[in-house]
């Protein structure tokens, strides 16, 4: 029988096309798997074997596929008898394109199946893998940073049960529903961004960032840039690619700016605008982006004798001020001093106890 006459037994040509297919599959790809009907693993190539962590294959034979191979879907195929001819299998090295097809005997009836994991070149190659992959990174970048801008307090860690703290934990309770800016008025150390925090946290916008700036820590030539970020090669020494500012990260989150009463008159004028119109501009930038923040404010500064001297717009303090907070020194609520002495003393795990006399020499401090 010569090679044409060979090529039409139908039966016999598909039987060498499979079974070349597999070879090519198997020699070129960076894994393969056979499950049995149960998706125990019968069979693993020492490629497959060692991407897992494993010593050698063998090592895998018997196992569930889903303990050597996390996220296998082999015993979707077994079960449902269909095929998964393109998806993406995460390892502990990279993600790559598999292929899985069930094993049918000669009756037809499903008895397993097989994976291969693709060539690893063919994430060079394949513009859905690139993207797959950008995506990839993109999101466990913003996830991260998400991570980072979450609010650490909550309303607990603003311990006091004396009038002042009720009051002042009953009025940040009722703002945080709201959506108007809220201004948190006090001294240095009152706990005025832990409440901020908490009202960010038990507001609707608790899933997205919270973003804290301080208008007193940062230069004035700098701030307007971390402010409202800067387009690319805005001025001499900026960053080639631009800078995403503070605004900007708290999109659908939180700004809190912290001691606001030292802000340029500048850029108070600009933060009036976002308050206003609900947009900005980056330094050096004709482009407008739409603003979507939650803006809350602190000062430890008297803002009307501010406005007096000229160092504060009043329709800025009238923007801000349209939920003020007093929050109170400790001095202004004593009873609190034993449950604050308390706290301080279990976070750091003291086994000892305040007596009356401490507490009275506390309540006695300035």
């Amino acid at each position: 029988m010569n090679t044409t006459e060979s090529l039409k037994d139908y039966q016999r040509v598909r039987m060498l096309a499979i079974r070349s297919l597999f070879e090519i599959i198997e020699q070129s790809s960076e894994g393969t798997v056979i499950v049995d009907r149960d998706a125990n693993i019968v069979w693993m190539n020492e490629r497959y074997a060692r991407r897992f962590g494993l010593a050698s294959a063998e090592v895998a034979i018997g196992k569930a596929c889903e303990s050597v191979i996390p996220g296998s879907l082999l015993r979707e195929v077994v079960r449902t008898g269909r095929p998964i001819l393109l998806d993406m299998q995460d390892t502990p090295k990279e993600p790559l394109v598999v292929m899985r097809l069930p094993i049918h005997d000669d009756a037809g009836a499903v008895i397993g199946a097989i994976g291969f994991a693709l060539f690893d070149e063919l994430r060079s190659l394949s513009p859905m893998l690139k993207r797959y992959l950008s995506m990839q990174e993109e999101l466990a970048s913003t996830r991260s940073l998400l991570r980072a801008r979450q609010a650490k307090y909550n309303f607990a860690h603003f311990i006091g049960t004396s009038a002042a703290s009720l009051e002042v934990k009953r009025r940040a309770r009722r703002s945080a529903s709201a959506e108007s800016p809220v201004l948190l008025l006090g001294e240095t150390g009152t706990g005025k961004e832990l409440l901020a925090q908490a009202i960010h946290g038990a507001s609707p916008r608790a899933h997205k960032a919270f973003v804290s700036i301080n208008s007193a820590a940062i230069p004035e030539s700098l701030l307007e840039a971390e402010f409202f970020g800067t387009a690319p090669g805005a001025f001499t020494g900026a960053d080639r690619k631009g800078r995403i500012g503070k605004l900007q990260i708290a999109q659908g989150g939180t700004l809190f700016l912290d001691e606001i009463g030292d802000m340029p008159l500048p850029l108070q004028s600009k933060l009036l605008r976002v308050l206003q119109e609900k947009e900005f501009e980056p330094v050096g930038s004709n482009e407008v982006i739409q603003s979507d923040v939650r803006v809350i404010a602190a000062t430890s500064t008297d803002l009307e004798a501010a406005i007096k001297r000229g160092e504060f717009r009043a329709d800025l303090y009238y923007r801000l001020n349209v939920l003020p907070i007093h929050v109170p020194p400790l001095r202004d609520r004593l009873d609190d001093i034993p449950a604050l002495s308390e706290a301080i003393l279990e976070e750091l795990r003291s086994q000892h106890e305040l007596n009356r006399e401490a507490q009275e020499l506390l309540g006695q401090h300035a």
